[in-house]
Formats: C-alpha cells, sequence, structure tokens
C-alpha cells in the first residue's frame, strides 16, 4: 500500500511523490502532467524490457531533478543585438555587466553530467530524457564529436564572413557568436561520449561553453571519464583546466557505476555480424551477406563518389544504401568524423573487411576506426565485420618499446617542435592512453552492433 512508504518529499510543483518502501523507490504522478525518466524507466523496468538496476535508477532520480527544473523554462537572450560589433571585446565589460553576468548565470537550471564505465546504460538514460522532454522544441541530441566538427565548420564560416565584409579581426573572437547561435536555436543540448581528445578542441571549450551557458542553455551529457579527468595529461592541459570549473558549475555530476556491461551481456543473444578469418571463411561469409543486402536495393553494385568539405571520397563498391569496403579505404585514408557521419546519413549497412588487430604503433588508425564506430554507432548503422582477431582482442594494448621512434611520432613532435627529453612527450597524443581508454568504449559498443536487436533497431530511427 502507498500509505506504509515513506515519503521523502515532493517536487517542484508538487509534480512527483517519490516513495520508499523496503530500500525500493516507487512513485505517484499528477494526471496532468506527463510522465519524466525516472517514471519512464520504472515502468519499462516492470514491463520487463529493462533488468532492475539501483544505479541506474539513482542516475534516473538525477535527470528527474533536471526534468523538472526545465518545465516551463526558456532562456531569455542576452542581447538582439546582431551588429557585427558586439562581438568584439576591446573595452572589456564593466564591474556592473560583470555582476549582472554572475547574477545570470546563478538563475540558470544546472544539467546533469553523467560518467563511468562503457555499457552500463549512461547513453540509454540521457536518450529516455531527451524523450521526454516533448515540450520542448529548441533541443537536440548530439555525438560530442560530431558538435565539435560543426563549432569548427562554423567559426571559419564566421571568419569568412568578416573577412568579406572587409572588417579586421585582431580584436574579434568568433567563438562568441557561434555559442550565441547554438543556444538561440537548441538551448537544450544533450552530448553523448563527451570526451576531449583534440587540442584544437581543448583550446576553446571554455569560451565556447561560457558563452553558451550565459547565453541559457543547458546540457545533460555522458562520459567514460570524470569531469576532472577530461584531456587528461593532454598537451597545454593547463590552458584546458579552467573549462572543468565553469563545467562543474553548470552541471551537476553522477556517476554510474553498476559494474555490468549490458551491451557485451547482450552478445550471444543474437546471430553475430562478425567474422573472424582463422575461424571460417570471412570473404565467402562477407560476398554472401552483400549479395543479401543488395538483393533489397533498387540499385545496381558501383563505385561512389562523395563530394564533401571540397574533395572527393570515393568508394569502389556500393549497392543503394549498402556500402561494402575495407578497413584501408575507412582507416588508412585520412578521414575525419565528419566525413564518416556522411556516410552514416547515407547509408543503412557498412560491411568493412580486412579488419587487422590493431596497436600504439598505428595510432592514427586506431583513433579512426574509434571515430568510425562512434559515429556508425550513435546513428544506428548496422554494421558487419571481417577481421583477423576476435572482437575481444581487436586492441593490443601491449606498449612497443620502440613506440616513440614510428614515424608518426617523430613528425608529431617535429610539428610540435618537442624534443625527446620534453614533458610534453609524455602527454597522450604520443603515450597512447586516450586510444587505450576509448577502445574500450570500442570494443563494448561492437559487441552490441552484432546482436539482431541492434539491427532492427535502425528500422526506428530511419
Amino acid at each position: 500500500m502507498w500509505s506504509q512508504g515513506v515519503g521523502i518529499g515532493l517536487q517542484r510543483n508538487a509534480r512527483l511523490l517519490i516513495i520508499v518502501k523496503n530500500s525500493s523507490y516507487q512513485y505517484r504522478w499528477c494526471s496532468s502532467v506527463k510522465p519524466g525518466p525516472l517514471h519512464v524507466l520504472q515502468d519499462r523496468v516492470k514491463k520487463g524490457q529493462l533488468l532492475a538496476d539501483g544505479h541506474q535508477l539513482r542516475v534516473a532520480q538525477s535527470l528527474q531533478v533536471v526534468f523538472e527544473k526545465i518545465r516551463g523554462y526558456q532562456p531569455v537572450p542576452v542581447t538582439n543585438d546582431s551588429s557585427v560589433s558586439k562581438w568584439f571585446n576591446i573595452f572589456g565589460k564593466s564591474d556592473a555587466d560583470k555582476k549582472s553576468s554572475k547574477e545570470r548565470d546563478k538563475n540558470l537550471p544546472k544539467g546533469l553530467y553523467i560518467y563511468g564505465s562503457v555499457g552500463e546504460g549512461k547513453t540509454m538514460l540521457m536518450d529516455l530524457f531527451f524523450d521526454c522532454c516533448t515540450e520542448i522544441p529548441q533541443k537536440s541530441r548530439v555525438h560530442f564529436n560530431s558538435f565539435m566538427v560543426d563549432v569548427h565548420k562554423q567559426i571559419h564560416e564566421v571568419k569568412q564572413q568578416l573577412a568579406a565584409a572587409g572588417e579586421k579581426t585582431r580584436d574579434y573572437d568568433p567563438i562568441k557568436p557561434v555559442a550565441e547561435r547554438i543556444a538561440a536555436k537548441t538551448w537544450l543540448i544533450c552530448f553523448d561520449e563527451f570526451q576531449v581528445t583534440d587540442i584544437a578542441d581543448a583550446m576553446i571549450l571554455k569560451r565556447l561553453f561560457t558563452h553558451m551557458f550565459h547565453n541559457g542553455a543547458v546540457v545533460v551529457a555522458t562520459s567514460n571519464r570524470s569531469p576532472d579527468d577530461l584531456y587528461k595529461n593532454g598537451l597545454q592541459r593547463s590552458n584546458f583546466v579552467p573549462f572543468i570549473a565553469v563545467l562543474k558549475s553548470h552541471c551537476d555530476t553522477v556517476m554510474l557505476d553498476s559494474g555490468t556491461d549490458y551491451r557485451a551481456s547482450k552478445l550471444g543473444k543474437g546471430s553475430a555480424h562478425y567474422y573472424v578469418k582463422t575461424e571460417c571463411d570471412a570473404n565467402d561469409l562477407m560476398n554472401k551477406t552483400f549479395k543479401i543486402l543488395c538483393s533489397k536495393e533498387n540499385d545496381t553494385i558501383r563505385p561512389k563518389t562523395f563530394t564533401h568539405l571540397g574533395r572527393n571520397l570515393t568508394f569502389e563498391k556500393t549497392c543503394g544504401q549498402v556500402l561494402d569496403t575495407n578497413f584501408n579505404e575507412l582507416c588508412n585514408r585520412a578521414l575525419a568524423a565528419s566525413d564518416y557521419l556522411v556516410l552514416s546519413q547515407y547509408f543503412h549497412t557498412i560491411l568493412i573487411r580486412d579488419v587487422p588487430q590493431l596497436n600504439l604503433k598505428v595510432k592514427s588508425q586506431a583513433r579512426r576506426f574509434i571515430t568510425l564506430i562512434d559515429t556508425l554507432y550513435d546513428h544506428r548503422i548496422r554494421v558487419v565485420i571481417a577481421a583477423d582477431v576476435p572482437h575481444k582482442d581487436l586492441f593490443s594494448k601491449e606498449r612497443p618499446e620502440d613506440l616513440h621512434e614510428s614515424d608518426e611520432h617523430r613528425m608529431l613532435m617535429d610539428d610540435l617542435k618537442l624534443s625527446k627529453d620534453s614533458t610534453d612527450v609524455s602527454a597522450n597524443i604520443f603515450t597512447g592512453e586516450e586510444e587505450l581508454f576509448a577502445f574500450d568504449r570500442t570494443l563494448s559498443r561492437l559487441a552490441e552492433m552484432q546482436t539482431e536487436e541492434y539491427w532492427k533497431q535502425w528500422e526506428k530511427y530511419r
């Protein structure tokens, strides 16, 4: 009976009553209010769609708090002045402006930063929260890597506009107008896989997010790293550290640590789409899979060329929305997240042949493979892989003794004007620590991408 529970409080405007009974949480909703993420999570557990997990429940409670705070919230633009002059800070801010800015930021709803190990349900919970925010049209859910690609593109466009107008840009901050555009278009932003590996991203994040938050943006994010560990051992990290304080001041932090990789646990419940060359005739199986997929496409087998960012990107074997490619085409070429995003927008299934075992001596290729899988997973693209080793052995974590003698390392050190004795040589860009950390996520996602459950998902997102 509800009367036997102990009420721990009413949420804002008495929308939700949380009741503790025998160390478990129950809920009661006002009929006039749509349910939030906590209700939806418990309903799915009750229906057997999800396993009961106390750690996920705790995160859902934190998401529920955010959900309640942003109901009816609408950010007020800092200024309606759209002139170029507002983007210049020649004279700086007055003390009154600074005080007003601090008061404004203090009253903004706080977002949530969820971190923890791979496969524990962070993305699922964030998506659940996002889907509940039906009354907010100005929202977006985006992979952090893709978001930063778009930010750099917008910064470049703003600079070009200023140059075309004959404006001098010496005292000009191109990040501010980009942040204002983002906040005006989507003030609720849900970031999946918040990670910082690029020094170019690291150097602009504080200014970018400061302006976004100042314009009323609310951020919910998932990450494998705690805020304090972002860009750990990165080049010039001292310049990045102030961003951590900005992030933590605008987002509460919660850790999801259930100890269970639910993605990996799904493996074996459906047929796999990952072939190991030493265990089967992988090439023949890939050919048969491609033939079956092609039979469902209204097209012929032919090469396909994409024009992206002023350059041509050609793949030799496609059929409609199916791409038959290999590791060399995808990862040995200088492709970036934006290139993989193009593929995810065009193809629903991608066959990847000849995937080798990766290691720290081929960090560029490994980094591209990580970005590729992240992008495809984020867009629910179906993947079939033929590899030299099983997916759990796809990345060798052994550190070669001659790691710093590779051509890639020497070229990078020359570009950065570093010597072997430089303290920056211990940065993760050289040690491969970030790749080691990120590959755990890649392996977890690959496990789920093999299952029939994942394969059926793509229809929901088209």
